[in-house]
């Protein structure tokens, strides 16, 4: 079917910086408050180190102090939330994305979520001739100025994936029936399938999953073996998966036993 074959080390002090930022606001999200003698001790440091972390974050507003740490302040967590996942494994998303692109072909019409790894793909996506569905705001702005002929599917805005749902997503998206659909989750393990945090977002996804003929996961190497509160679908409702690398053998086996087809990317494929 698919004609693919199957450490990054900062060095610099800015860089070193931007990590532990990136790590503390991870922290206060996950845990509510980001205290800063943990921190210190995770990262190696003294802790006035992570207070002028912390500092600089309140400074962008992205932070307030509290006794002991700090934590997010709420009108700009599901932004920061949103930034934090578009960070994580680029170069894995890239490869993926690059891999899935390969077996788009031209006049086809695809869809594409509104996953961070499938904002990879609509990145690149001007390479190919297609008519592409895209339920998020940041595709539709990408494919704005790209060439690429596209539909955004409307609907009520759902701030923490900046997509659109509900009732009037799906009763637009029952007008499509697109050759290819590629989607990610925020987990995936045999026993409860593809999964996510946001049930609006789940049954959007389960939608637009449900219009294709073909139904292609992209997933890093991070997704396998999480799960989140919500399946989407279960193992064998998909015809493939396209990952950076390979995941633990029992998995291998049981999407060999579902008939779904393990796609590797290569790096600089």
């Amino acid at each position: 079917m698919f004609d693919v074959n199957v450490c990054f080390v900062s060095t610099t002090q800015d860089s070193l910086t931007s990590e532990r930022h990136q790590r503390i606001l991870e922290r206060a999200i996950t845990h509510g408050i980001a205290r800063t003698r943990h921190l210190a001790s995770e990262f190696g440091v003294h802790e006035m180190t992570v207070r002028r972390d912390m500092d600089a974050l309140e400074e962008q507003g992205l932070l307030e102090r509290v006794h002991g740490g700090a934590r997010i302040v709420r009108e700009a967590s599901e932004e920061v939330a949103y930034n934090l996942r578009s960070a994580r494994q680029i170069t894995e998303k890239d490869r993926i994305a690059r891999a899935a692109l390969k077996i788009i072909r031209d006049g086809e019409t695809i869809a594409i979520d509104s996953s961070t790894t499938g904002l990879a793909l609509v990145r690149i996506l001007g390479a190919k001739k297609v008519h592409a569905i895209v339920t998020g705001l940041d595709a539709a702005n990408l494919l704005a100025v790209s060439g690429v002929a596209f539909t955004l599917m409307g609907g009520t805005y759902h701030s923490p994936a900046r997509s659109f749902v509900g009732s009037v997503f799906s009763a637009g998206l029952k007008r499509f029936n697109p050759d290819r659909v590629f989607f990610s989750s925020k987990g995936f393990t045999t026993q409860h399938g593809f999964t996510d945090a946001h049930l609006p977002e789940v049954e959007a996804k389960e939608q637009l999953i449900a219009s294709a003929a073909q139904k292609i996961a992209l997933l890093d190497h991070s997704k396998f073996g999480t799960r989140a509160p919500h399946t989407i679908l279960e193992l064998n409702s998909v015809d493939a998966i396209i990952t950076d690398s390979a995941p633990s053998s029992e998995l291998c086996s049981n999407l060999e036993k579902a008939g779904v087809q393990l796609v590797i990317a290569k790096e600089n494929a």
